[in-house]
């Protein structure tokens, strides 16, 4: 059983925000496999669907970014999934807009959400990729993580989300190390 989670935080309020960037690319995903998050459990939007012969969950936490390993916890523990079936997407404030990274293990890197998820499962060994939304020395971080990409930033934005999602549906048939080789560059 594979566990694809996009970190996030629910409401309208912060649908289009440089932190909803693990929702963003969740949702690419979905709409280009025809998957639909359509049920509700343990604190989490998701749905349960089977691709390229993969059993897979794809859930949004629905416990605002910083509690979020409350969510993948209670997923991660009724299904009984092992943490190197798990990729987390995420934003990263230390990488440029447009670029992805992805990494295999590692510390939270000042990121809440991943932090709270490594708290629930008591590892850093987590596939996840992370989605570039620079920073702004002159904006709170607090600000800047809640608000709006700049329209002379979309582009850039919108095309790592979608390389992200295409990096999820390649990590369905090949293993982490294999898509790191492939979209790191």
């Amino acid at each position: 059983m594979r566990l694809f989670v996009g970190l996030g935080n629910p409401g309208k309020e912060y649908a289009k925000t440089r932190h909803n960037a693990g929702f963003m690319v969740l949702d690419a995903f979905c709409e280009k496999n025809g998957i639909r998050l359509d049920r509700e459990k343990f604190e989490g939007l998701f749905t349960k669907t089977k691709l390229h012969g993969e059993d897979l969950i794809v859930l949004k936490p629905l416990t605002y970014m910083n509690n979020s390993g409350s969510a993948v916890g209670q997923f991660v523990r009724y299904f009984s999934i092992e943490p190197e079936e798990i990729v987390i997407v995420h934003d990263d404030l230390d990488l440029p807009v447009g670029k992805i990274r992805l990494r295999p293990k590692g510390s939270a890197g000042g990121q809440k959400g991943m932090a709270s998820i490594i708290d629930q499962l008591h590892t850093s060994e987590l596939n996840r990729i992370r989605i570039g939304i620079g920073k702004d020395p002159l904006i709170p971080t607090v600000d800047y993580v809640l608000g709006k990409i700049p329209e002379d930033q979309l582009d850039d934005f919108n095309g790592s989300v979608k390389k992200a999602a295409e990096a999820l549906t390649f990590a369905l048939d090949h293993d982490f190390s294999l898509t790191m080789n492939r979209y790191n560059k």
